[in-house]
């Protein structure tokens, strides 16, 4: 199992079913929980939208417009749990928390249900929009939200900034348990030390920096090196074709697994790019060399914070190094003062690429939840460690294979 693996219900017919039920029933508080379909014409968009806007944990791949961009492409089984001031189909709801989710009844090879969060691969988050004005108690309402609605008292938050999400779970959930743990690299330099700005690439050794100049110099010996950081709505189309189509030359279009041969995820990406593109909130980092594109970089925005979505570069000289000289140009743009102050990678463990050059590390985990009185718990507990180990040897082995694929890319 890798970081970015999404755990898919399909072929579990109550999942299905699941995701086209409606249902509210009330909190305390004066709050309610709802189980929503994804629905892209429901009149309680407009909330979800505001809730990411406002979100005390950006994730923006469970904002509005992203999120509605994948259903037909990765969607089956998932519902949309919601925690709200009202019914989310009254006017001027006001939504506090939510939560795309699927209700996995096998997780672990018996009938021991769970709500596990959305992810896939273009989706390497689980945790919830919570409200940031009061993020604990909707973290609170969230968690009370499932026996209310009669679902299973356990919960999985995939691959979740445990930093963020900790604190609040501290003070609001039961016994919680964190699988697959690991750090994801991140470009974070402190905002206000212009001093620490400068020094930021002083750890990279004199062997690297010689190696990168060696690398310029020998992209930069066909023709001119461009690098800029795309954001023009109407331009983005024509990039992400130029996207697609330089992955599709590189060893994903060997194997069968670009963007190009997979209809329904290029699909998805174009619909999640104008989606955002809409709002003002993606970039395209290139590097173009005679005006020929050799390396791109998918940037999400969420605030002043990207993610990296997807990454491209050309394989043709690998001295050149078009991706590495790409993620340094963009380090060092995002030094310098741009609009970006920061960028996760969305990595799984062992990319070097996100690594190499950011010296922050955020922690990420699988965080299994309980919600209310559990005394399944343990056994779920129990079980979801052993996937856990499951899924490390697996990747351990794979790591082993003489045959196993080259340097990976995003």
């Amino acid at each position: 199992m890798t970081a970015h693996e999404a755990d898919p219900a399909q072929g579990e017919p109550s999942a299905r079913t699941a995701a086209t039920t409606s249902l509210t029933v009330p909190l305390g508080g004066g709050l309610v929980a709802a189980l929503r379909p994804l629905d892209p014409a429901a009149p309680w968009r407009g909330a979800w939208e505001s809730l990411g806007a406002r979100a005390a944990i950006a994730n923006p791949f469970y904002e509005a417009g992203y999120a509605l961009a994948a259903r037909d492409s990765f969607g089956e089984g998932v519902r949309l749990l919601l925690v709200a001031d009202r019914p989310p189909e009254e006017p001027g709801a006001r939504l506090l928390a939510a939560w795309p989710h699927r209700r996995l009844r096998r997780r672990w090879g018996l009938p021991l249900p769970v709500l596990m969060g959305w992810t896939h691969g273009y989706a390497p988050q689980g945790a919830p929009l919570l409200a940031r004005d009061d993020a604990r108690a909707a973290l609170a309402a969230l968690l009370d939200a499932p026996r209310a609605l009669g679902e299973p008292p356990r919960l999985i938050f995939p691959n979740s900034p445990v930093a963020d999400l900790g604190p609040l779970l501290d003070d609001t959930a039961g016994r919680r348990a964190a699988f697959w743990a690991h750090d994801r690299g991140m470009l974070a330099p402190g905002e206000d030390d212009g001093a620490a700005r400068e020094r930021y690439l002083d750890h990279l050794s004199g062997n690297r920096k010689r190696r990168l100049r060696r690398a310029r110099r020998r992209l930069e010996a066909d023709g001119p090196v461009t690098f800029d950081i795309l954001a023009s709505a109407a331009e983005m189309p024509a990039a992400l074709d130029a996207h697609i189509a330089l992955e599709a030359s590189s060893w994903k279009g060997r194997l069968g697994t670009a963007l190009a041969q997979q209809p329904l995820e290029a699909a998805f990406l174009r619909r999640a790019v104008a989606a955002l593109a809409a709002e003002g909130r993606i970039r395209i980092a290139r590097l173009h060399r005679d005006n020929r594109l050799v390396a791109s970089i998918i940037l999400p925005l969420a605030g002043r914070e990207a993610c990296v979505l997807k990454v491209a570069h050309d394989e043709t000289d690998p001295a050149a190094a078009p991706g590495v000289q790409l993620v340094y140009r963009l380090t060092e743009a995002v030094l310098a003062g741009s609009e970006i102050a920061r960028i996760d990678s969305c990595a799984p463990p062992g990319f070097a690429l996100a690594t190499l050059f950011w010296q922050e590390r955020r922690p990420i985990a699988h965080l299994l939840v309980e919600a209310g009185q559990d005394p399944l718990f343990p056994l779920a507990q129990r079980l979801e460690g052993a996937r856990d180990w499951v899924a490390r040897r697996r990747v351990a082995l794979r790591a082993r294979r003489p045959e196993a694929a080259p340097a990976p890319e995003k």
